[in-house]
């Protein structure tokens, strides 16, 4: 016999859910949300996932919907649970990724009485959500048409917004009563708006006067649509276009690295490479050389074209194109005049004198962090899907085509080292094809209750690039002249992931040198019953002078 709430706030939540089609919710435990996990544990159209610790579970739910493309609900308990939950709402904020955020909570008038558990929870998120909703106690005035409304809209800002939304839930006891049966709900007139585009003459006529025409492509979603538009610009060499790893755009023709080709530009770098009009789309972009040579270069258009965001980002945006950036390069492609660009030209040489420095050099270096993320851009099956943390990792990643046979995938919306891990098995778990994170050890240690989770597969992989520290204070500038630098800044330990990965129930590999990295790729490919961690221990090689030796060497 089904045990359902006999909460009627929580039947019309399940309801209106159901009526759009959101059937995925990570649940922590609790009891100021039990009628939320006794409700949805038994409703047939619903999969729950019991995730314990609630930092963690938020991240795993984005992780859920980065990989299934649509809102993941998260149900935790009253009090500090919920504010738990604030570092991955604020990344699913910064990269539109559709979170609908449940927190139980006491009834409104226990607030601020010094009751267990009970915090402000009302608008908790304010400034990280596209919406803060509470509903109504089931005694409460017209609760019940009031809390359709609320869900309703809750829900349609979460699609239409892409990103999180947030739905505080007072709950009375008691709160372990059932129900057998549910109560029929009017069916829901789904009102979603959708945005229409049409491009201006004014921004074809800026575009085909320019001379000096450059795209650049921050963090984007795999995207074949796009890649096959933006490889029109360029088939005669008309624009130019920049990307990144985790831009998953990779075309023989685009510049697809970018830190490789800018990251010694000099003052009069700045002028001559500068674009007379820049487009820019995606969102965060990891390097900060492109960034300083765009505000420097000072160019005297820019557009920005994102559903959501239109930042200013190199401090020149004159245009902010809210749509879909295939949708206006198909618009923008029937009208431009794309000629043969001397700017082009100018960037092509410079590609291949940089590739060519690129190459020699990395046929020079021994045993490194460098060198392992070039072999492992080589060896990584092409059927998986990668995630890279944060810091290091990801700047290693950008110099080498890692996007050309994968989709990449980093959390750089903050650019924090949390959650990254649970992020990975999140994705994991509503994936088809694998997946693997590479991670810094520090990360990988921070988020380590991202393993604490019964539902990951078989098949996922993560490779700890363990060097005995935070080895990104090493790299840029300024960390390595403070006294503070070993203890408090890169906070150099001795610590391994061997017990860890018995403790999870993970397959452990351990290497040290490069025989042994080559020896145990493919081995650790290879389907087996649970999934494996291999740590690549490189804490006594002097990684960040091999980085830093590679930009000297491009000059």
């Amino acid at each position: 016999m089904k045990q359902f709430s006999s909460k009627r706030s929580i039947q019309i939540l399940g309801h209106v859910l159901q009526q759009y089609g959101i059937d995925k919710m990570v649940i922590s435990p609790g009891s100021r949300n039990a009628p939320l996990a006794i409700h949805f544990s038994e409703l047939d159209s619903f999969e729950c996932f019991s995730i314990i610790d609630e930092r963690s579970a938020a991240f795993v739910a984005m992780g859920m919907a980065k990989s299934l493309k649509q809102p993941v609900a998260i149900s935790c308990t009253s009090g500090s649970a919920a504010t738990n939950y604030y570092p991955a709402v604020v990344e699913a904020f910064y990269q539109n990724v559709p979170l609908l955020v449940l927190t139980a909570d006491r009834p409104t008038d226990f607030v601020d009485l010094f009751d267990g558990q009970t915090i402000r929870q009302k608008d908790l998120f304010q400034q990280h959500s596209y919406g803060d909703f509470q509903l109504l106690e089931d005694d409460k005035e017209n609760a019940e048409e009031e809390n359709l409304k609320i869900v309703k809209t809750a829900i349609e800002l979460c699609f239409e917004k892409q990103g999180p939304v947030h739905i505080n839930i007072p709950l009375t006891e008691p709160l372990y009563q059932y129900a057998t049966e549910l109560p029929v709900f009017p069916s829901i007139e789904k009102t979603i708006q959708k945005r229409d585009f049409e491009i201006s003459s004014t921004l074809v006529s800026e575009f085909n006067v320019a001379k000096r025409i450059l795209i650049l492509a921050g963090t984007l979603d795999k995207n074949p649509e796009l890649l096959s538009l933006l490889s029109q610009f360029v088939k005669n060499h008309s624009v130019v276009v920049l990307t990144e790893a985790n831009s998953n755009l990779y075309h023989d023709k685009f510049f697809n690295h970018i830190d490789r080709y800018v990251f010694n530009f000099t003052e009069e770098d700045f002028r001559t490479y500068a674009p007379d009009l820049l487009i820019t789309i995606g969102q965060n972009v990891v390097s900060k050389k492109v960034k300083e040579f765009l505000r420097k270069a000072k160019p005297q258009n820019h557009w920005h074209i994102d559903e959501f965001w239109q930042p200013n980002t190199y401090f020149a945006l004159t245009q902010e194109i809210k749509t879909k950036p295939e949708i206006f390069f198909s618009q923008l492609l029937k009208f431009a005049k794309l000629e043969p660009s001397a700017y082009f030209n100018l960037w092509d040489i410079l590609r291949d004198k940089k590739d060519a420095k690129h190459d020699e050099y990395c046929k020079t270096i021994d045993f490194s962090d460098f060198k392992i993320f070039q072999i492992l851009e080589q060896k990584i099956p092409s059927n998986y899907n990668i995630h890279i943390s944060n810091s290091s990792a990801i700047r290693y990643a950008e110099l080498f085509p890692y996007s050309q046979n994968h989709n990449i995938y980093c959390n750089r919306g903050t650019s924090g080292i949390d959650g990254s891990t649970s992020t990975a098995m999140g994705f994991a778990m509503m994936n088809e094809n694998p997946t693997i994170l590479i991670s810094g050890e520090l990360g990988f240690f921070y988020d380590i209750n991202g393993l604490w989770n019964n539902y990951i597969p078989p098949y996922t992989r993560i490779i700890v690039m363990n060097n005995g520290e935070g080895n990104i204070f090493r790299i840029i500038p300024g960390p390595t002249t403070s006294n503070a630098i070993d203890e408090f800044i890169a906070t150099k330990h001795q610590k391994n992931c061997e017990n860890l990965a018995k403790h999870f129930g993970f397959g452990y590999f351990k290497v040290e040198d490069e025989d042994t990295l080559l020896r145990v790729l493919d081995n650790f490919f290879k389907p087996e019953a649970k999934p494996k961690i291999l740590e690549i221990n490189t804490a006594d090689i002097q990684n960040a002078e091999v980085l830093k030796e590679y930009f000297k060497f491009l000059k």
